[in-house]
């Protein structure tokens, strides 16, 4: 008997708590008071994207192996390295201008930068060196390892380049700008 009398406590409590919750999320657009988002002005849009700066939008991880040799007549040194590097790339916003946001009403329409890498290196945990061979009249020449790694940060950037970096920075760029104006209060986003 308790237990009846206390499940039917817990299921009106419950009604009530759903009826209010219900109320309060449509009464304001019964009575015409509906709060709408804020709509911006250009200066404001430029404000509020442009603090994201260097807005970095896609990283690709890549290997590549290398070999660097250095002949001479006395001998050869040789380098084989697997180079593990990171190539990021975004758009600065930095760069955007009053004349590259335009609103009317609810609608803006924006001219992004040109995305670019705005960073490759190799990450010195996953490289390593897999063969090092040096002639018999040769010293070990430590600038040769240097300039094996100079060769695979070069490589993997243009390898990153090429398997379309640029076009994946852009297209988030514009999904990740897209979703913020549309938080700030505009109802259509568009790229020029």
């Amino acid at each position: 008997m308790f237990g009846q009398r206390f499940a039917i406590a817990v299921v009106v409590l419950l009604l009530a708590l759903g009826a209010g919750l219900l109320a309060g999320l449509l009464l304001p657009a019964w009575l015409g008071n509906a709060p709408r988002p804020q709509v911006l002005n250009t200066a404001t849009v430029i404000r509020q994207v442009q603090p994201l700066a260097q807005l970095v939008t896609i990283k690709y991880v890549l290997e590549k192996v290398v070999a660097f040799e250095d002949v001479k007549w006395y001998g050869e040194s040789r380098v084989l390295l697997v180079a593990h590097g990171v190539v990021k790339a975004g758009v600065d916003l930095g760069q955007l201008k009053a004349d590259d946001v335009e609103i009317r009403e609810r609608h803006v329409t924006l001219k992004l930068p040109t995305a670019t890498i705005t960073d490759a290196y190799l990450d010195e945990q996953g490289t390593q060196i897999i063969e090092r061979n040096t002639g018999v009249l040769r010293q070990f020449d430590k600038g040769l390892e240097q300039e094996a790694r100079r060769v695979a940060a070069e490589d993997i950037k243009r390898a990153a380049r090429n398997n379309g970096i640029l076009k994946d920075a852009d297209e988030r760029a514009r999904q990740q700008i897209t979703l913020l104006l549309l938080q700030l209060g505009f109802d259509r986003v568009e790229f020029r």
